[in-house]
């Protein structure tokens, strides 16, 4: 007999869904899809067989399609089905066939479901699935989020199987005598999950034969301890984090002092991308080695003298732009230069985004450039030359801006303005000056 009442209950202590629900079920073919769609279908659910045809395995792929088909028509529900090129998604995107199985069906999902205007997607884990993620998780190093598994709902995902062992979906399939197909790679060990599904589980269960309610039990308890830990994460966030512009600046005192700090750290760092490994060094360089790099796939965290810089990742790029005397307005990356003239008097004004400088010493085109190494001008009020590369140390200019401040050119190849700092000596505005040209340099 199919466990309906325990169904039904388990869906509404998760609100999975109501008698309203509009669901797409997703149906492989293999017994525990297809179970769920008999219990959807005997609870008089409003719901359509969705399957994806990953195209990997000949003319099995076809069977299971076909026979998801019949599975509608025997159900008296739609039936919606896609072909995916599988091996071509995977090489262009640099990733494994089993990750462009899941982009491509969790994506396809979602569009038909917003196309047919329906509320949830449903999916057939059970509690050995769990077991086997958190497993996978744990062997990651996903961290304290990785011991929750799965859980019944995330945003419109609902898993209504999940109070079922593999055992007991084995056992209601084979006494109400469910046909169902089987996917021959689930039986391959080259996939990790196969590994612990059928080398792994086994002996732990040897160790508990009640595993998977013991996990169950714990689920709980693990997903508290994620929203506790969660808390203190937003918490520490919304007191250490630091916005400026694009960045994000963490003072590294700050750091130093948390306690458990491995743990914290990572937390913290996470979503920006950095792994386990990535923390642990920049624990062991806090204080020690300013200017060294981390680098994740979105992002970039620079060890500057007193905080932690985060940034997004920004390809390197050897940028120049142009100014000519007709020239009114130049941009150069994320920054634009507005050029004006005027004759004197000329009120000079406290900011460092302008610089106003002697019209005649000008040598068109100039030029806007990132710094060089060997670059050196004569700051303003100063007679002798500087090398840029101490300007900066001495300006404290973070490792990883020195490459985003213009540089404005002259001609004969003299500095004019490091842009946002300091302008030339030698091109200030004299007693003498006829003309002058001023430039004002805004982010956009």
């Amino acid at each position: 007999m199919l466990p309906l009442a325990l169904f039904n209950a388990f869906a509404q202590q998760n609100s999975l869904f109501a008698r309203q629900t509009k669901i797409i079920a997703a149906v492989s073919g293999g017994m525990d899809s297809v179970l769920m769609a008999r219990l959807l279908h005997a609870a008089r659910h409003d719901f359509v067989i969705a399957h994806c045809n990953f195209q990997l395995r000949g003319d099995e792929a076809l069977r299971d399609q076909a026979f998801c088909q019949q599975l509608a028509a025997d159900l008296n529900v739609p039936f919606h089905t896609i072909n995916f090129d599988t091996t071509t998604y995977a090489t262009t995107h640099k990733i494994s066939i089993q990750m462009a199985a899941r982009d491509m069906r969790y994506t396809w999902f979602e569009e038909l479901r917003l196309q047919l205007g329906f509320d949830v997607i449903a999916l057939a884990h059970h509690q050995n699935d769990t077991i086997e993620t958190i497993l996978l998780n744990l062997t990651r190093g996903t961290g304290i989020a990785g011991l929750h598994g799965i859980r019944p709902k995330v945003g419109n995902l609902v898993r209504p199987l999940l109070f079922l062992s593999r055992e007991e979906v084995i056992a209601i399939v084979k006494a109400e005598k469910i046909d169902y197909v089987e996917d021959s790679s689930n039986a391959s060990v080259k996939y990790a999950r196969n590994k612990i599904r059928h080398e792994v589980v086994p002996k732990l269960k040897e160790l508990n034969p009640n595993l998977e309610n013991t996990f169950q039990e714990h689920l709980q308890h693990f997903a508290e301890l994620e929203e506790l830990f969660e808390m203190q994460l937003e918490d520490l966030r919304s007191k250490l984090f630091v916005k400026h512009l694009q960045e994000i600046q963490i003072p590294i005192s700050e750091l130093q002092k948390l306690k458990p700090q491995q743990l914290l750290i990572f937390g913290l760092l996470k979503p920006f991308g950095f792994n386990v490994t990535s923390v642990n060094d920049l624990i062991d360089s806090l204080g020690k080695h300013a200017g060294r790099k981390f680098e994740a796939t979105d992002w970039n965290l620079i060890l500057d003298r007193d905080k932690v810089i985060i940034s997004p990742a920004q390809t390197e790029q050897n940028l120049t732009a142009t100014i000519d005397e007709q020239t009114d307005r130049s941009q150069f990356g994320n920054s634009q230069f507005t050029i004006t003239h005027t004759i004197p008097p000329y009120e000079i004004v406290n900011n460092l985004n302008i610089a106003a400088v002697d019209a005649a010493l000008l040598n068109y085109p100039l030029s806007i450039r990132t710094w060089q190494l060997g670059d050196y001008f004569y700051p303003l009020g100063m007679k002798t030359r500087k090398k840029l590369s101490d300007f900066f140390i001495g300006q404290k200019v973070p490792v990883h801006r020195k490459s985003q401040v213009p540089v404005l050119v002259n001609g004969n190849g003299d500095i004019i303005w490091v842009a946002g700092f300091r302008v030339d000596n030698r091109y200030k505005i004299t007693p003498g000056t006829k003309k002058i040209s001023i430039f004002e340099l805004t982010e956009l």
